[in-house]
């Protein structure tokens, strides 16, 4: 594969794609150096990316997570990518569907494009990759009309993600954008305890933990603001990071 950074040409063309900033792309990717390199590439350009390596974690992120667009590798080690794109369509008819396939015979690719929106032959450049993702939701998803999205819940928190408001217990909780983006992060991954530097990297775009502390000093902030309306919900695993009980 062509692991390519983005290039000056990428850069230049970013203005292009902010209609679609924000959308979440699901990457199903069995080869952790090829998926981290396409989720780079695509938090580069200001896609929200979920990834996962198997058909079983696909599903699982899927239901949890809404994604507008899945990006799919067709051969995965518990299931085939087109199966699993069928499953997806189930539930969200309007996901955008691409494929990754290493194979580019006629019947690989009317396979492929069968049900899918497109597809992508590996070895494949980053650029076009992000450029094919952005010109199929381009495709599927209006530019005038925010897509509807279902609140986002775990236990008593539920987070509208179109009025981007929170309410606890059934109580509004006023949040500044920072603060509903760290607790958005945190209820997307349930229960599972988050690294700082992965919370920096997908709240504040940070590649590095040298502002570590601005992870601690918000997560007091939420902790404040959550905790006046019931038990605490943020847990802390020292030297790790945080998660939700």
């Amino acid at each position: 594969m062509r692991r390519a950074a983005p290039t000056a040409t990428a850069r230049a063309d970013t203005g292009a794609m902010t209609a679609h900033e924000g959308a979440t792309v699901l990457v199903v990717e069995d080869e952790p150096s090829i998926a981290d390199v396409l989720a780079i590439a695509l938090r580069y350009h200001r896609f929200e990316v979920m990834t996962a390596g198997t058909v079983r974690q696909a599903l699982t992120l899927a239901e949890r997570t809404r994604p507008d667009a899945a990006l799919l590798d067709v051969m995965l080690p518990d299931g085939d990518g087109r199966t699993l794109g069928r499953e997806l369509r189930v539930g969200r008819p309007d996901l955008a569907l691409v494929f990754l396939t290493a194979r580019d015979a006629p019947a690989e690719i009317v396979g492929a494009l069968g049900f899918g929106d497109d597809y992508i032959t590996k070895p494949f450049n980053i650029d076009e990759v992000v450029a094919r993702i952005t010109a199929v939701l381009r495709r599927t998803r209006s530019d005038d009309v925010l897509p509807q999205r279902p609140p986002l819940r775990y236990g008593d928190l539920e987070l509208d993600e179109t009025t981007y408001s929170v309410r606890r217990a059934g109580r509004t909780v006023e949040l500044t954008p920072t603060e509903y983006a760290l607790l958005r992060f945190l209820v997307r991954n349930g229960g599972r305890i988050v690294p700082k530097e992965q919370l920096l990297r997908h709240v504040w775009q940070y590649e590095h933990s040298a502002e570590s502390t601005v992870v601690e000093t918000y997560i007091s902030y939420l902790r404040r603001k959550l905790d006046a309306l019931g038990a605490p919900v943020i847990t802390t695993r020292r030297g790790v990071g945080y998660g939700l009980a």
